[in-house]
């Protein structure tokens, strides 16, 4: 039998399986949890191919299940209150910078010319899906006549 060794994850002695040579893990439901955690999370990091194959795994099971947490939260009051306090948290210790979430970063291009649809921007800074910030310039004459040099207003 092979000598003790330390569980990298609760360091408690343990003795390796004899046709597991590099065991680093004792048997513990928790220790193996851990180090199938540690593996995902290094897999994660240094592969491509599988980090891609995550996530489409994960938007194929988000597709197939697209209330979930819109129903987890409606059955957890204590997560879903849990989860606002931690974002006040979080929103209280940026300083200025507003809030995004997903699509609401800066444009990699200038907008093109058109007609868009603008949604109101909440008080608390924080921005939705598909949520654009801009800045409207009122376009008239000194005299308060409409410009008709534009080209889009001829």
């Amino acid at each position: 039998m092979k000598s003790p060794r330390l569980c990298l994850a609760c360091g408690n002695p343990f003795h390796p399986l004899l046709r597991v040579p590099n065991q680093r893990y004792c048997s513990a439901a928790a220790c193996q949890r851990e180090r199938r955690r540690r593996w995902q999370r290094r897999r994660l990091r240094v592969d491509a191919d599988y980090r891609d194959n995550q996530a489409r795994a994960q938007s194929n099971w988000r597709a197939r299940h697209p209330d979930y947490w819109r129903q987890y939260r409606a059955t957890h009051p204590a997560y879903r209150e849990r989860n606002c306090a931690m974002q006040r948290e979080r929103n209280a210790r940026r300083s200025s910078s507003p809030v995004a979430n997903m699509d609401a970063s800066p444009p990699l291009h200038p907008l093109a010319s058109g007609f868009y649809i603008l949604r109101r921007a909440v008080e608390t800074g924080i921005a939705k899906m598909n949520a654009c910030t801009v800045h409207i310039a009122v376009l008239s004459a000194p005299n308060g006549s409409r410009i008709r040099d534009c080209k889009e207003m001829t």
